[in-house]
């Protein structure tokens, strides 16, 4: 549903393209009517619509239509629709500027921490806030590069070859969820990060040698980062503590340890502490079987260049 400027506050008019589809304003505001994340999943628009129900109410409040509203905050009518319908979720930033602007004395800002996990699957709505926080990172990756080492053209081509196939909202909405957590790369303090990769994964040319070679680049240049470590476990290692499998060990700063395994849709965060202890341990063993690091970016540039 749209308004109109000069409506009065409350009364909306849709406007349709004739087939009953409603179509959003497009009048050249700052920022475009499809700003924002798109909900993960079910769980997510749930709680996307229960904040656009208090965005609106409280907006109507104000005294401000949706035009009104995104000229002081510097987005179109329809984007102010989108967000009132539960179709986007608005980044922090946008969230406390309504806040201040609607007068809502905080009680839209309450909602960016259910408003961030909204944007990813409930199953890994915990790790990703963990990654927000963390003060160090391991991660053991077997079959593909783990999530925060991707390039954009290599999470589609992973995307692409998901089935059943996802469509084309779903798959824009995990790409652009990924790429959100790879600001855990320029955040101060650095955390620090360990990536051990088998070699398995470094020749695997998920869609094609070009997405490949951007890929093994991209890690190249993440490895000269100082907080960031890259190993590789070479194919011809005898001996692998990690057969099991991959995960990801990420510890806070009051020292406790949580261990995030992911397989066929589904996933465990481990919070006990002996077993938490023990995977950090076989980490360690993990660490010291691979390649120490030069010697694991001499191998990547290696299969770079054989490309």
């Amino acid at each position: 549903m749209m308004e109109r400027p000069g409506m009065a506050v409350g009364q909306e008019t849709p406007q349709s393209d004739g087939a009953g589809a409603v179509l959003a304003f497009r009048d050249g505001w700052e920022n475009d009517d499809e700003s924002g994340q798109l909900p993960a999943d079910d769980a997510g628009r749930g709680v996307a619509i229960a904040f656009g129900k208090n965005l609106k109410i409280l907006r109507i409040r104000a005294g401000l239509d949706r035009p009104a509203l995104g000229k002081l905050i510097g987005y179109s009518p329809g984007t102010i629709a989108s967000y009132e319908q539960g179709r986007r979720i608005p980044n922090g930033d946008t969230i406390d500027t309504c806040d201040e602007v609607v007068g809502a004395g905080g009680l839209l800002s309450n909602w960016k921490e259910q408003m961030e996990r909204a944007q990813y699957p409930v199953f890994f709505q915990n790790m990703a806030s963990l990654e927000k926080t963390a003060i160090e990172l391991l991660s053991y990756s077997t079959l593909v590069f783990t999530g925060l080492l991707q390039t954009e053209k290599y999470m589609r081509a992973l995307l692409a070859m998901r089935r059943p196939i996802l469509d084309e909202d779903t798959t824009e909405q995990r790409v652009a969820a990924r790429l959100a957590r790879l600001s855990i790369f320029d955040r101060w303090p650095a955390p620090l990060l360990s990536f051990v990769i088998d070699e398995s994964v470094l020749r695997r040319p998920y869609g094609g040698k070009e997405v490949l070679r951007g890929q093994l680049e991209h890690v190249l240049l993440l490895g000269q980062k100082p907080n960031v470590e890259i190993q590789v476990m070479p194919l011809g290692r005898e001996e692998n503590a990690g057969v099991d499998g991959p995960f990801t060990i990420v510890s806070r700063n009051d020292g406790k340890k949580f261990v995030y395994t992911e397989a066929q849709g589904s996933s465990t965060l481990q919070t006990d502490a002996q077993q938490t202890t023990l995977t950090a341990a076989r980490y360690g063993i993990i660490r010291s079987q691979a390649l120490p690091s030069r010697e694991s970016m001499e191998l990547i540039e290696g299969v770079l260049g054989s490309l």
